[in-house]
């Protein structure tokens, strides 16, 4: 019996050793059965988001930065700056692609958040970076008259007005620049730009503009290379209207000039100009004629202040002077003028006084005054002493080949 009973609770240990071991072998493989099973991955979308240009291309500003999607549709796409301002866009109708609709800014990082579904709805997004270039320099334009002034927007201006398109740095690539520049007239009015400078270039028609004509100028110089990295800093555009023709003879063997609207005499005037001949003063040659050209009228001043030593005569030396002068009409960028000055009222008619301006009464001063516009035409005629230089306003006075050989295009 003992034998027995040991043999028996040997083979009862013996099984419970083999339960528990069984046990022990199926807790350990499923960590606690089913509720340790591993889960399936979420499905994900076909859509692919691609942004052009990449991140490590910086974007010119103008260029539009464009966010398209494969197997799927754009649902939305979100562009901001970085001060988080949005930045316009427009979808395409099939919602595969969405481009910018406005100029970004010099070196700036942008911010795209786009997202897009497939065919099965499963949605996908991203976020993307865009940077723009960064310019070495930037370079600023102004429409200038020919007399430094500014053009004024909505102006009318005379038959011989000259557009003046100023940069405030000079300019590499003159050819770049200029083809910025657009000069839309009605009725067509041939023309052309004429470098003058490196930091000016100068428009004028082939022959004076007819009056009531209309002018546009545009410069789309916003996002483009004018040579060494520097880049135009905004775009500038400007209209004008010409108004009636007014184009004045002065003839110095009549010593009269002769005024015309519209092809009709308005008016004649006794003048006395310059008296010619030059004085050497510090090394500095002086003319003292009037000189024979094609003008135009600059502006005007009433009264203005003219004084010899601001092109090198002192006002003590025998021929000085500093004075204040009425109904000045200012024709030239070294001082010519048109204007009043009854003390040679003996000689406006017979005989030159002036140092090369042209004395008028002054109720003639003060009529044509009123009359002129900036733009309007003075011919000056029979005089002696050198021609009219460009510099000093003579642009009409630049035969038309040569003033198209001026051109960077």
């Amino acid at each position: 019996m003992r034998a027995s009973r040991r043999m028996f609770f040997g083979l009862v240990c013996a099984l419970l050793a083999v339960a528990t071991l069984a046990g022990c072998t199926i807790g350990g493989a499923g960590g606690g059965g089913a509720a340790g099973a591993t889960e399936a991955p979420p499905p994900t979308s076909d859509a692919r988001i691609t942004v052009n240009p990449g991140p490590d291309t910086p974007v010119n500003p103008t260029d539009p930065v464009v966010v398209k999607v494969e197997q799927g549709s754009l649902t939305d796409v979100v562009m901001t700056n970085p001060e988080g301002e949005k930045v316009e866009g427009v979808m395409t109708p099939d919602k595969i692609s969405w481009k910018t609709t406005e100029p970004l800014g010099y070196a700036k990082k942008y911010t795209i958040q786009a997202t897009a579904v497939d065919a099965k709805g499963l949605s996908t997004d991203v976020t993307k970076t865009v940077t723009t270039l960064t310019p070495s320099n930037k370079t600023k334009l102004y429409f200038e008259t020919t007399g430094g002034g500014a053009m004024q927007d909505g102006a009318t201006y005379g038959v011989g007005m000259v557009i003046v398109a100023h940069f405030d740095e000079p300019i590499e690539d003159k050819a770049a620049a200029q083809k910025t520049l657009t000069v839309t007239t009605s009725p067509h009015v041939d023309g052309e730009w004429n470098w003058v400078s490196d930091s000016a270039a100068h428009w004028r028609p082939k022959d004076f503009y007819a009056p009531g004509t209309k002018v546009t100028v545009d410069a789309k110089l916003y996002g483009v290379d004018v040579g060494g990295g520097m880049y135009g800093q905004e775009d500038e555009s400007i209209s004008f209207t010409i108004g009636d023709a007014h184009i004045s003879v002065a003839d110095d063997n009549t010593k009269v000039v002769t005024v015309k609207n519209n092809g009709q005499v308005v008016r004649t005037m006794p003048t006395s100009m310059g008296m010619g001949g030059t004085q050497t003063v510090n090394g500095q040659t002086l003319s003292f004629w009037t000189q024979p050209g094609t003008y135009t009228v600059l502006g005007k001043a009433n009264p203005v202040v003219m004084d010899s030593s601001t092109y090198g005569l002192p006002i003590n030396s025998r021929l000085g002077y500093k004075e204040s002068i009425n109904w000045a009409t200012r024709i030239s960028n070294d001082g010519i003028y048109l204007h009043a000055l009854a003390s040679t009222m003996w000689a406006q008619g017979n005989t030159d006084t002036s140092h090369g301006c042209l004395n008028l009464s002054p109720s003639n001063a003060e009529w044509f005054y009123n009359f002129s516009r900036i733009g309007d035409v003075v011919k000056v005629i029979n005089t002696g002493g050198s021609p009219l230089q460009l510099w000093q306003n003579g642009d009409w006075s630049v035969p038309w080949d040569t003033w198209v050989a001026g051109s960077a295009v």
